[in-house]
């Protein structure tokens, strides 16, 4: 039986565990009351205090004292996903858009500046370009962080954040974390550079490793991986985390709920299997759609004409490591010939999100409120494409007839 020590990612003997190892025991158990050798839901939401509670500190969550404090299936998904990162700790919060606020919340005050990507997910590009700035006096900037050296030139005394997402949604620009991390710290090693590593997952890559601070993670996506549960994930060191706990957690209130967290933790189980199977899928996809006549471009860093191939390349983990799932082209059509393409697919799902074991496709029209950030090949509308689980074959060949079609 699995012990203790390996349920804590701890090795046997001198030889680290592997990663699928990892995903399949950290934060599991055997229940001490059943017997169980998977770990329950624990639904309450209020735990029986000791004989004095008196001198407790209502706020902690170390202890199981109240669930927005934080629960027991929370901190064993945030005990898995710590390791998983290389990060020394980690909070799991209610969405991948609570774990971005709770990041840019918790870190920026009144007179700060932050910079942020071009392309990055919509509630992170309101968060930083309409809201903090409006309604709490935020200073940010929006660089093409995909050339490092304009955030090098982007820093000010007052920056405190630096935020990159990469590959970028939906335009799968690539950002460079070592060098973006190396200028940030050079200019004031007090600033913290976070990265949305939701595209990648930490089986492809580890941005904890390449120097960030903080790594962002959409457990919806390929962690979850079963389209059915939100949640969202923050890496760092002890000394942030507990902060973010503090903040966003106890007093913002953006816990997840036990059953999200037993979910997520049950999904990701798989994440090396899925994200091998997603990886060669998307690359076999790509390669097609680049070379079909009907298709005006391709978005996909696997992708060797991507301009940011040699940079995701030099970033991906190990042998194993991928470029994820997720693609974006575009057709020489017109808006209803996108929709039309749409129309015809048969195993393809029309729907938002992504990281799903089934694939699932949206046409982003011509009005998309970035779309004055996002390179020219874009501006006429085009696919985003979550390659899912399904035989690679078949969803080439789902592809071709919808092109036909269309």
């Amino acid at each position: 039986m699995a012990t203790d020590s390996i349920h804590q990612g701890i090795s046997f003997d001198d030889q680290p565990l592997g990663f699928s190892t990892r995903s399949i025991h950290l934060g599991n158990g055997t229940d001490a009351e059943t017997g169980a050798i998977r770990r329950p839901i624990t639904l309450a939401n209020a735990y029986a205090l000791p004989y004095d509670a008196s001198e407790l500190n209502w706020s902690s969550s170390d202890l199981n004292l109240y669930a927005r404090n934080g629960h027991p299936n929370q901190r064993y998904l945030e005990t898995k996903i710590a390791n998983l990162e290389g990060s020394e700790d980690a909070v799991v919060l209610a969405s991948g858009v609570a774990a971005l606020a709770a990041t840019f919340t918790t870190f920026l005050s009144s007179g700060d500046h932050a910079i942020f990507s071009d392309t990055t997910y919509i509630a992170a590009y309101r968060l930083l370009n309409e809201i903090l700035p409006k309604k709490y006096g935020i200073e940010t900037s929006i660089i093409d962080t995909s050339d490092a050296k304009n955030v090098e030139r982007a820093i000010r005394p007052n920056t405190k954040l630096i935020h990159i997402e990469t590959p970028a949604n939906p335009t799968l620009k690539v950002s460079d974390i070592a060098t973006v991390a190396r200028y940030a710290h050079d200019a004031n090693p007090e600033i913290l550079v976070s990265v949305d590593n939701t595209f990648n997952s930490p089986f492809n890559v580890q941005p904890i490793q390449l120097g960030a601070d903080i790594v962002i993670e959409s457990l919806t996506k390929y962690i979850n991986g079963h389209g059915d549960a939100l949640g969202g994930s923050i890496a760092a060191s002890k000394a942030l985390t507990d902060q973010i706990r503090f903040t966003s957690q106890v007093n913002y209130g953006g816990v997840i709920s036990p059953f999200n967290a037993w979910l997520i933790n049950r999904g990701s189980v798989t994440l090396p299997l899925r994200m091998r199977q997603h990886n060669a899928s998307a690359q076999r996809i790509a390669e097609y759609l680049e070379s079909h006549p009907k298709v005006s471009f391709v978005a996909y860093p696997g992708l060797k004409s991507h301009p940011g191939h040699d940079i995701a390349a030099s970033q991906l983990i190990g042998p194993d490591a991928g470029y994820s799932g997720v693609l974006s082209f575009g057709l020489h059509t017109d808006h209803d010939g996108y929709n039309r393409f749409i129309a015809a697919l048969q195993i393809v799902t029309s729907a938002v999100s992504l990281g799903h074991d089934e694939s699932l496709i949206v046409f982003l029209g011509e009005d998309d409120e970035r779309q004055y950030l996002y390179p020219e090949a874009f501006h006429q509308g085009f696919l985003r494409f979550s390659v899912g689980l399904e035989d690679a074959d078949d969803l080439i060949r789902d592809l071709d007839q919808a092109l036909r079609a269309c």
